[in-house]
Parts: C-alpha cells; sequence; structure tokens
C-alpha cells in the first residue's frame, strides 16, 4: 500500500489554491514578482484579508517572498504553479463548452 502521505500534502496544497482571490494572485504573480501593495491594487482587495490569502500561499510553498526596504515582494514559487492553474482553467473551460453544447442540443 502506498504511503497515504503524499496525497495529504497534495491535498494541503490543493487547498491553499481553493479560493479565487488566490488564483488571482497566482495568475498575477505569473510572469513577475509585485510588493505586496501592488498585488493590493491590482486585486482592489481588503489589507488584512488579502495578508490572510498569501500567508496561506507562502505557508503552502506556492509563493516566496523577498524583504526589501519596507516592501515584501511576492513570486510564485515555481512556474509549474502557474502552469497547474492554466491546465485547471483549460479543463474548465473544456466543460464549459461540453455544457453549453448540451444545453443547445436539449433546447433544440
Amino acid at each position: 500500500m502506498k504511503d497515504k502521505k503524499i496525497y495529504e500534502l497534495h491535498a494541503e496544497v490543493c487547498k491553499a489554491l481553493a479560493h479565487p482571490l488566490r488564483i488571482e494572485v497566482i495568475d498575477l504573480l505569473r510572469e513577475k514578482e509585485l510588493c505586496f501593495s501592488d498585488i493590493l491594487e491590482e486585486t482592489g482587495g481588503i489589507k488584512s484579508n488579502l495578508s490572510q490569502h498569501i500567508a496561506v500561499m507562502t505557508s503552502s510553498g506556492i509563493l516566496k517572498v523577498r524583504k526589501e526596504s519596507q516592501c515584501n515582494y511576492y513570486s510564485l514559487s515555481s512556474p509549474k504553479v502557474a502552469k497547474a492553474c492554466g491546465i485547471m482553467r483549460e479543463v474548465l473551460m473544456e466543460n464549459l463548452k461540453k455544457q453549453h453544447q448540451l444545453h443547445k442540443e436539449l433546447l433544440t
């Protein structure tokens, strides 16, 4: 029997991705690192709320932080994070197209 620990760790990373704001942050950090205040401005979020989400993603290893002067700069820990989110978005889009097609077929 396989070691179940890897499944638990995998689930923890997936939980850390399971919020629209977190996925938006990943999308923002796809190409470059950003200062916390820039992420806050881009997302239009609330400072304390964004801070909590970033803390979850940092502690789960999705984001890394670099401190410079008075700003924390965040970036993806690996480009594979953005790639994984992109693949999930592709699956979502395929499913939406299938549902749309089924809906059209049911109406005709």
